[in-house]
């Protein structure tokens, strides 16, 4: 079996949005620090202060895997794609409108609906469905998608 067989070829949307994703979980990394080196200054016990730079670190690693596996082209990392650009358009809206930060809050949303609007363009949507040229939406969910175009090739090689 060759390797283009194992792997489904993701289209440069993907793999676009992919490498923007990482974007938001470098920010979280630098979040997660910046929340670190102050924490001197603050009056928060020292251990509330640690769990938060903790979890701010491990949600930037689970967005960071998620990005390289859109990167990477792999189906399994879209929809988790697409929530971490909702939440990275959530975060900011609230950057720009309640707390009144219009400078970092508008660029956030951006990337956010590029993120949204690449992993929703109709390659994108094919690339995920395992949809065959000249082959309807319908008809590829009908068929079941990425994974009936696996179990038609195992059927074939078997």
């Amino acid at each position: 079996m060759s390797i283009a067989d194992k792997i489904a070829p993701a289209p440069r949307e993907v793999r676009l949005a992919g490498f923007l994703a990482v974007l938001p979980g470098l920010g979280l990394l630098v979040f997660a620090v910046v929340l670190l080196t102050s924490a001197g200054a603050s009056d928060a016990p020292r251990n509330n202060v640690l769990a938060e730079a903790g979890f701010y670190v491990l949600f930037a690693l689970a967005v960071l895997g998620c990005a390289a596996g859109l990167a990477m082209g792999h189906t399994w990392a879209r929809s988790p794609g697409v929530v971490t650009a909702l939440i990275t358009v959530g975060v900011g809206w609230y950057l720009a409108a309640p707390s009144g930060q219009p400078g970092p809050g508008v660029p956030v949303i951006l990337v956010g609906l590029v993120i949204l609007v690449l992993l929703f363009r109709q390659r994108s949507r094919a690339w995920a469905l395992g949809q065959r040229p000249g082959e309807t939406e319908e008809e590829a969910a009908e068929r079941g998608g990425l994974e009936g175009r696996h179990a038609e090739r195992d059927q074939r090689k078997d």
